[in-house]
């Protein structure tokens, strides 16, 4: 009996300690998930809180970026262990900077000069190139910097500067300026650039009437091909403001240029007479153009409306002003290449009048461009006034075709082609050019023998 109740007892106490473990047991385990869900609750506020937070980090405008560095690896320093540091490139971050740049070489060939017009062949100055036949290679390498900044209301500014190096070592500038305005409404430039051009020769390869810019337009003793160029810009001796509007199919365009009005003229000689100058000019050129679809046509005037800003003294030591120029312009464009850029045909038909002091020139244009191809005419007549003969013979040696007054004809056969994508590059482009000019005049002092002018040129252009 002893022995049966030690076992019983032995049995309660064992059983009685079991119960009481499973109980704490099963209390730790109740207490611990508590804790885990608490957890989870706590987590998901948290999350949600980052969420909100991210959501108006989204809406919240950014601010503007004062610094925005261009990290700019050199060779040496990926060599150089010892060199844990690598030079910056930083821009400002105030809009957007465009580099870019093309090359533009010729190979040319000519007859001989002593040249029948005011024509600048090649990438020199000289306007008449000697009396031998000419081979020239010559061109120069343009490199572009453009910034730009637009506002969310389409407000924008910006600037353009393209410096050039020519093959004789010279370093020149092409366009300069500083522009702002409203897109798609009005714009306001202020600096060295070319206004709208109001004699277009479509693809010009060799027809290159030296007038490319405001200067040198005039050469005393050529021909003068007017081409609404002389308040057009892109001076060396001056700065232009321009104000523009677009208004549905119509563009309007005011251009002041303000210049030195004798660089106009090569070697400031202008019918024999060295000219003086006295103060600065103004040309006023406002433009007018209507658009719609292919067709667009074109009017303008250019004014200079400064008096006696330069001239030359006559016999009794009287200045004698000659800065008062004139011109009207009218040119009419089709371009076929908006509606069909494969077999489109661009056509121009352009038109210009100078009334300037003691002479009156009209010039007058037409070209076209199909598939490549461009083929051109141009006439100019001039009708000379006065004229100092003797002056002029003295200065132009046997260089000048034109000494006496009188009335010249002018005549221009341009044509050219372009071989595309050069070694399947796009931005390499080869052209070949052709032209020939010959005058006629009715005075007695011109040399009807010597009135033929011809040449050909091969141009590489290549952008980047």
């Amino acid at each position: 009996m002893k022995r049966k109740a030690l076992a019983l007892f032995i049995g309660l106490t064992i059983s009685t300690g079991a119960l009481a473990a499973n109980k704490s047991t099963s209390s730790d385990l109740e207490q611990r998930l508590n804790q885990l869900e608490q957890r989870l609750i706590a987590a998901e506020q948290r999350a949600a809180t980052a969420e909100a937070e991210i959501q108006q980090i989204k809406t919240t405008p950014k601010p503007a970026q004062t610094t925005a560095p261009v990290h700019v690896v050199s060779e040496q320093s990926v060599n150089d262990k010892a060199d844990n540091q690598s030079p910056k490139l930083s821009l400002t971050g105030y809009g957007d900077l465009k580099i870019y740049g093309d090359v533009e070489f010729n190979m040319d060939a000519a007859s001989r000069s002593n040249g029948l017009t005011s024509v600048r062949r090649s990438a020199n100055t000289n306007w008449a190139d000697g009396n031998n036949e000419r081979w020239d290679i010559n061109g120069r390498l343009l490199l572009g910097f453009d910034g730009y900044r637009r506002m969310e209301n389409g407000q924008f500014a910006g600037f353009s500067a393209q410096p050039l190096a020519d093959l004789s070592g010279d370093m020149n500038l092409d366009d300069a300026v500083f522009f702002f305005g409203q897109e798609n409404d009005w714009k306001i430039k202020v600096g060295r650039f070319e206004a709208y051009d109001m004699f277009p020769l479509n693809q010009d390869t060799f027809v290159e009437y030296s007038g490319n810019t405001a200067n040198d337009l005039y050469g005393d003793g050529f021909g003068y091909i007017y081409m609404m160029k002389e308040g057009r810009g892109r001076s060396d001796s001056g700065g232009s403001f321009l104000m523009s509007k677009t208004i549905d199919n119509w563009y309007f365009e005011f251009n002041t240029l303000l210049e030195d009005g004798t660089s106009l003229y090569q070697d400031k000689s202008y019918h024999g007479n060295e000219l003086t100058k006295d103060k600065n000019v103004a040309y006023l050129r406002p433009v007018i153009s209507w658009s719609q679809d292919e067709f667009s046509v074109t009017a303008a005037m250019e004014a200079q409306v400064v008096d006696n800003a330069y001239g030359y003294k006559d016999a009794n030591g009287q200045m004698v002003d000659q800065s008062s120029r004139t011109g009207y312009g009218l040119t009419m464009t089709w371009n076929g290449l908006k509606s069909d850029p494969d077999n489109g045909i661009v056509a121009n038909f352009n038109t210009a009048y100078l009334d300037a002091a003691d002479e009156t020139d009209f010039t007058a244009g037409v070209n076209a461009l199909w598939q490549r191809f461009e083929l051109g005419y141009i006439y100019a007549h001039n009708d000379i006034d006065k004229f100092d003969v003797n002056s002029a013979m003295d200065t132009c040696e046997d260089d000048c075709w034109i000494t006496n007054a009188g009335t010249y004809d002018i005549h221009t056969i341009h044509t050219s082609y372009q071989f595309p994508n050069v070694m399947g590059m796009k931005n390499f482009n080869i052209y070949l050019g052709t032209y020939v000019s010959w005058v006629s005049a009715d005075n007695d002092g011109s040399d009807s023998d010597d009135n033929t002018r011809y040449g050909g040129r091969v141009r590489f252009k290549y952008y980047f």
